[in-house]
């Protein structure tokens, strides 16, 4: 079991940036697969980035958001460059037990609360 606490959002203009971070509490850490999703308004919750033994992102946020992880802290963080209007949205972070790189979120057993990230033009 993993416990979750998001943090970073807020507003920002846009082409700025944000980092998100998600502090984890619980044994393993280095053995749980994480993610990122956001759900913005009037639309279902998508994957953004995800980070195992590897990283992997979705299409519309390739080479602008960055995943990384630090296990000595046990924090995972989204790097959010050029922010674009279409970015606002609550993030979430979520996690999994192992590594098997499966980012479906079906697969994710705990998830934080969610940091707002609102970008204006």
């Amino acid at each position: 079991q993993v416990q979750l606490q998001e943090s970073g959002g807020g507003s920002v203009q846009a082409g700025g940036s944000l980092r998100l971070s998600c502090a984890a509490s619980g044994r393993s850490f280095s053995t749980v697969t994480m993610g990122w999703f956001r759900q913005a308004p009037g639309k279902e919750r998508e994957f953004v980035a995800g980070i195992s033994w590897n990283t992997y992102y979705t299409d519309s946020v390739k080479g602008q958001f960055t995943i990384s992880r630090d296990n000595a802290k046990n924090t995972i963080y989204l790097q959010m460059n050029s922010l674009k209007l279409e970015d606002t949205a609550v993030y979430y972070c979520a996690a999994q037990q192992g590594l098997q790189a499966n980012y479906n979120p079906r697969f994710f057993r705990s998830w934080g609360q969610g940091t707002q990230v609102t970008v204006s033009s």
